[in-house]
């Protein structure tokens, strides 16, 4: 009898941050710092990690 559930695998956090930044990572979030609701400061947050190598050029140029 089936449940069809995964089965449970440790990996180490090292590892899965690799396997994360090799294909990259978009994060985003929104942050409201709201009183008697009146908006007073809002962030949004949108970012892309990943990792670099030489096969990429950087995006800026070096001297």
């Amino acid at each position: 009898m089936s449940t069809g559930a995964l089965p449970e695998q440790r990996i180490a956090l090292v590892d899965l941050l690799d396997r994360l930044l090799a294909g990259g990572v978009v994060l985003t979030g929104d942050l409201t710092l709201r009183i008697a609701d009146v908006d007073l400061v809002r962030i949004d947050l949108r970012a892309l990690i990943s990792s670099v190598n030489d096969t990429v050029p950087a995006p800026w140029e070096e001297k």
